[in-house]
């Protein structure tokens, strides 16, 4: 069986991948726009550009299962997953496994689940057989702020009490390797979240209790957080996506279930406080 997997030089493509070939996958083939970023990786590299429907099915030739990773432009996706999943038909793919959004039919945050809900859509529509895998949010969209908080003195956001039930990116590659490799998931739609959930303030203390120091959570406004998220350099249109997904949070829209994730990787999801710890690395 030969795996193809999307997005190869993206950071969860890129576990992907290696979590396949510690799982002993031997035939693994790597799509990326540009294939030569990752030659060297023990894997064969193919040229598949989303925007470049002719580069696609040539790129899927003798591949059983597509794990698509979903697209990274905001807005442009929808037509994007679009045409692989048209040249996965035409290649003679058996089966995709997506990469959606945790309650993508149900979530507060319509803009961003839109286009996963579309592709779900095609997804059923085509004929294929489908796994997927609806993501709940990466602590690393988070820890990522861990340093930057610390030289602040406070951590800023606007998710109010909202629960995120984040997990670690390694930990959805290893759901997304179990499904692709084991057996019993065809046409299934796995919600995947961490447990357990915290607060933003609740990531503010871990950070305090690791660091010594005295890290505040300091909850904003929407606007006002994307006004900050500009001043730290962030285009405006992305610091109002940013502070969109903290107002989301408020709402829920980053809370679950954190057992399908843990039952499927073997083992709990990774914990806060081992993610903070390597943000702090």
């Amino acid at each position: 069986m030969t795996i193809a997997v999307t997005g190869a030089t993206g950071q969860l493509g890129q576990l992907i991948i290696e979590g396949l070939k510690k799982a002993g996958q031997d035939e693994i083939v790597a799509l990326a726009r540009s294939p030569e970023k990752i030659e060297n990786t023990g894997v064969e590299a193919r040229k598949a550009d989303y925007d470049a429907p002719e580069t696609l099915a040539p790129a899927l030739a003798g591949v059983d299962t597509l794990m698509l990773v979903s697209g990274s432009e905001v807005g442009k996706r929808a037509v994007q997953h679009k045409n692989i999943i048209d040249a996965a038909k035409s290649a003679g793919v058996r089966r995709i496994v997506y990469t959606s959004l945790l309650h993508a039919d149900t979530s507060p945050l319509v803009d961003l689940a839109a286009e996963h809900v579309k592709t779900e859509a095609m997804l059923k529509a085509s004929g294929l057989v489908t796994t997927i895998l609806r993501n709940g949010w990466y602590t690393e969209n988070y820890t990522a702020s861990v340093r930057p908080a610390v030289a602040n003195g406070a951590f800023y956001g606007a998710a109010g009490e909202g629960k995120i039930a984040a997990a670690a990116r390694a930990d959805y590659a290893r759901a997304a390797v179990a499904v692709l490799t084991g057996q019993g998931h065809d046409d299934e739609v796995y919600e995947l979240a961490g447990s357990p959930a915290f607060t933003l303030a609740d990531l503010a203390a871990e950070i305090s209790r690791q660091t010594g120091k005295d890290i505040p959570y300091v909850n904003l406004s929407e606007a006002d957080y994307a006004k900050a998220l500009e001043g730290a350099g962030l285009p405006a249109p992305v610091a109002a996506i940013y502070a969109g997904f903290d107002a989301g949070a408020a709402q829920g829209a980053l809370d679950g279930d954190g057992a399908t994730l843990a039952n499927l990787i073997g083992r709990p999801s990774t914990p806060l406080a081992d993610s903070v710890k390597a943000a702090l690395a």
